[in-house]
């Protein structure tokens, strides 16, 4: 079996992430796409962010547009917080399952911050999707740099889930430019609205 991961606090999920997956199951041959909700990011505030049950409840109303994407609590379930800890433990539990990391060009360009980010590209091929206004950073950034000759042809990208890694893809595909953030702002400036009128 051959399954995307696309991880990330979903608050809220959104079209965006519905594209992303979409894309993922298309151009890696994926059989599914596990949405790997985080109970909370640790490179994020806890200011604003909605209870991990809503944002897993959100995110199942999404994903019910496509049977091949799957609302997880794993982190919450195994009591990991960071990705490399999560993935160290799910590659060992299913030994027969071909996982990728799906990310956008935003998460490319920050993963230095993450825990043991140079691990995570050792552990499994990593799938990278263009993202408006982060193309250009991403493709500069130092995992970029670091992992240049793990770099992977596009064209190559439908055999990257049985790859040995480190491995991975940039995949300049139509942009999606929803983001979280500006939902929540705009739900909050409506709030806002009906409070004062």
């Amino acid at each position: 079996m051959r399954v995307g991961l696309l991880g990330g606090s979903f608050n809220p999920a959104h079209q965006g992430h519905l594209h992303i997956s979409r894309l993922a199951l298309k151009r890696l041959r994926l059989d599914a796409v596990w949405w790997v909700v985080s109970p909370q990011n640790p490179l994020k505030s806890t200011a604003g962010m909605a209870p991990l049950g809503e944002r897993l409840a959100n995110a199942a109303q999404v994903a019910a547009a496509d049977e091949c994407i799957l609302v997880t609590d794993l982190e919450n379930r195994l009591g990991t917080r960071y990705a490399v800890d999560t993935l160290a433990i799910l590659i060992k539990e299913q030994p027969g399952t071909d996982f990728v990391w799906v990310m956008g060009a935003d998460n490319l360009f920050q993963v230095p911050r993450w825990k043991q980010w140079r691990r995570l590209f050792r552990m499994l091929p990593i799938a990278v999707f263009a993202r408006p206004s982060y193309s250009f950073r991403a493709l500069s950034s130092r995992a970029t740099r670091r992992f240049a000759a793990a770099r992977v042809r596009e064209s190559r990208a439908g055999s990257l889930a049985g790859m040995s890694p480190p491995a991975w893809v940039y995949l300049n595909t139509r942009l999606d430019d929803t983001s979280a953030t500006r939902i929540r702002a705009e739900a909050a400036s409506v709030g806002a609205h009906r409070t004062t009128a």
